[in-house]
C-alpha cells in the first residue's frame, strides 16, 4: 500500500511517520522546510520569542524576589532573532531524522493531483517528477488572510510571515485583528519597545472566548501600555516610504510605521489539482469530508486547515493519524468536542470545550441549563509564593453535571489544561475529576476548587 502525503506541517509529517510505522510505502511531498506554518512561521518561531519576553519579564521583576541584578535589561534583538532560528533549524532536522528513520520518501516540490492516483511534484530547480499511488492524503495547510483595503506588499503592509524576520523590533506598529495571532505577537513587541496599537473590528479582544477571559488580558495590555481599539474597523490603508496611514471606520487616523494584517487564515489548495481528480470543495474554500475525513474520491483523504475544523496544529496531527487509520481499515470518526485551544500571551489563557457566552447564545441546544465553577489564582499557596497570582479557572458542566467546557487564564495554562480537556474527551462527571487527589502545593489546585466551586463545595473560595 502506498500512501502520499500532500503536505509537511504538523498534520502532514504526522501522518507521514504514523502510516509508515503501521508499514505502509509513504511519500511525503513539501515545497518548503518540513514542519510547515507551525513549526517555520507560527507556533514555534513566535514561542521562541515568547520566550525571550518571560525571560526580560523575570529579571526585570528579580529584584522583588530578592535577587539584585546589576545594571538594567537590555533587549539584544538579533540575538533574540537568532536563538528562534537556532531552535527552528533544530526542529526541522530533528523531522528531517524522524522521517528518514521510518523510510518516509522526502520529496521537496510543489505536490499537485493529475487524477485521483497519480501525483506531479514540480520541483525548485524546474524539473517534474509524477508517480502513481494508493492513496492521498491532502494537508496542504493555510495561508494570512490580507483582503485588498489594506493594500498588503510584504513591505509596509505585512503579515506574521514577515514580521518574524524583522532584523530589529520595529519602532510603531498598528497590529490589525485582535485575536491568538495579533495578541501573541504585540505582546511580545511591545515588551521589545515597539509602541503598538491593536484595532480589533469586534467588541473585545479575543472574541471567540468569555468575556472575562477578555478583560483579563485587556487589563494587562493596558499595564504593557498597548493601545486597543475595540469596535472599529478598516476603512483605507495607505503605505507610503517610511510609515502607513490608517484611516478607521469611525473616521480616527493612526499612523505607524508598519501594518501587521492578522486577521486569520485561509485554506490553501490553489494549485493542488483536485479538480483533476474531481474532489468536491465545501464553502469558504474547504475541502468536503466526511466524518473520517475522507473526500468524495474514496481514495483521498484531507486533514488541517483545508477542511471545515480548527485551524490548530494539534487538531491536524489528529486528524492525520485518524485518517490513515481509516486508510488502513478502520472506522474511526474525528471528534470535536474537547478540542484545547491556547494564547501563549502573558497571562496565558487556555480553553477546551463550550464557552459560556456559546451556551448563553445557543438557545435549546443541549447544555442550556449549565452551572460553572470558578477559583482565582490569587487563593493558592504556590501562586503567593511564586508571585503569578494573575487570572482564574472556570469550569462548566451541563444539567446532569458532565464537564462540557474550561477555561484557565494564569502561568503556564496551556500545560494545566489537559487534565481537563480529558475530562471533557471522556464525559467524565464533575465529582469524578473532583475526588481525584491534587498535588500540593501546586497551580494545578485551582482546578480542585474550581471543580469544588460548581456544588458551592470549595474549601479555599471565600
Amino acid at each position: 500500500m502506498k500512501i502520499t502525503v500532500i503536505g509537511g506541517g504538523p498534520g502532514g509529517y504526522e501522518a507521514a511517520i504514523y502510516a509508515a510505522k503501521k508499514g505502509a510505502e509513504v511519500v511525503l511531498v513539501e515545497k518548503d522546510s518540513v514542519g510547515g506554518t507551525c513549526l517555520n512561521r507560527g507556533c514555534i518561531p513566535t514561542k521562541a520569542f515568547l520566550a525571550s519576553y518571560d525571560t526580560l519579564e523575570t529579571v526585570e521583576k528579580a529584584e522583588s524576589f530578592g535577587i539584585k541584578v546589576s545594571g538594567e535589561a537590555e533587549v539584544d534583538y538579533p540575538a533574540i532573532l537568532a536563538r528562534k532560528n537556532k531552535v527552528m533549524g533544530s526542529l526541522v532536522k530533528g523531522i528531517q531524522f524522524l522521517l528518514k528513520k521510518n523510510g518516509v520518501t522526502l520529496i521537496e516540490g510543489f505536490g499537485s493531483l493529475v487524477d485521483k492516483n497519480t501525483v506531479k511534484v514540480a520541483k525548485s530547480d524546474g524539473t517534474e517528477e509524477t508517480f502513481s499511488t494508493d492513496y492521498v492524503i491532502l494537508a496542504t495547510g493555510s495561508v494570512p488572510i490580507a483582503p485588498p483595503v489594506f493594500k498588503y506588499d510584504g513591505k509596509r503592509v505585512i503579515t506574521s510571515d514577515e514580521i518574524l524576520d524583522f532584523d530589529q523590533a520595529p519602532k510603531s506598529l498598528i497590529l490589525v485583528g485582535g485575536g491568538v495571532i495579533g495578541c501573541e505577537i504585540g505582546q511580545f513587541l511591545a515588551a521589545m519597545g515597539t509602541e503598538v496599537t491593536v484595532v480589533e473590528a469586534l467588541p473585545r479582544l479575543l472574541a471567540t472566548m468569555d468575556e472575562d477571559v477578555s478583560k483579563q488580558l485587556q487589563r494587562q495590555f493596558k499595564k504593557d501600555k498597548i493601545k486597543v481599539v475595540c469596535g472599529d474597523g478598516i476603512a483605507e490603508v495607505n503605505p507610503a516610504d517610511d510609515h502607513v496611514d490608517v484611516t478607521l471606520s469611525s473616521g480616527k487616523s493612526l499612523s505607524a510605521d508598519y501594518v501587521l494584517v492578522a486577521i486569520g487564515r485561509a485554506p490553501f489548495t490553489k494549485g493542488a489539482g483536485l479538480e483533476n481528480a474531481g474532489v468536491e470543495m465545501a464553502e469558504r474554500g474547504r475541502v468536503a469530508v466526511n466524518e473520517y475525513l475522507q473526500t468524495n474520491v474514496e481514495n483521498i483523504y484531507a486533514i488541517g486547515d483545508i477542511i471545515n475544523t480548527p485551524f490548530l496544529a494539534h487538531v491536524a496531527s489528529k486528524e492525520g493519524c485518524i485518517a490513515v487509520d481509516n486508510i488502513m481499515g478502520a472506522k474511526k470518526a474525528a471528534t470535536y468536542h474537547a478540542v484545547p485551544g491556547c494564547v501563549f500571551t502573558n497571562p496565558e489563557i487556555a480553553t477546551v470545550g463550550k464557552m459560556e457566552f456559546q451556551l448563553q447564545n445557543d438557545g435549546k441546544e443541549a447544555g442550556k441549563d449549565y452551572k460553572t465553577g470558578t477559583f482565582e489564582f490569587k487563593g493558592l499557596g504556590k501562586a503567593q509564593a511564586s508571585g503569578h497570582i494573575t487570572g482564574f479557572v472556570k469550569v462548566i458542566a451541563d444539567a446532569d453535571d458532565t464537564l462540557i467546557g474550561a477555561e484557565i487564564v494564569g502561568a503556564r495554562a496551556s500545560d494545566m489544561l489537559q487534565i481537563l480537556t480529558t475530562a471533557i474527551q471522556l464525559k467524565l462527571k464533575v465529582e469524578d475529576v473532583a475526588d481525584s487527589i491534587f498535588p500540593h502545593p501546586t497551580m494545578c489546585e485551582a482546578i480542585m476548587e474550581a471543580l469544588h466551586d460548581v456544588h458551592g463545595m470549595s474549601v479555599h473560595k471565600g
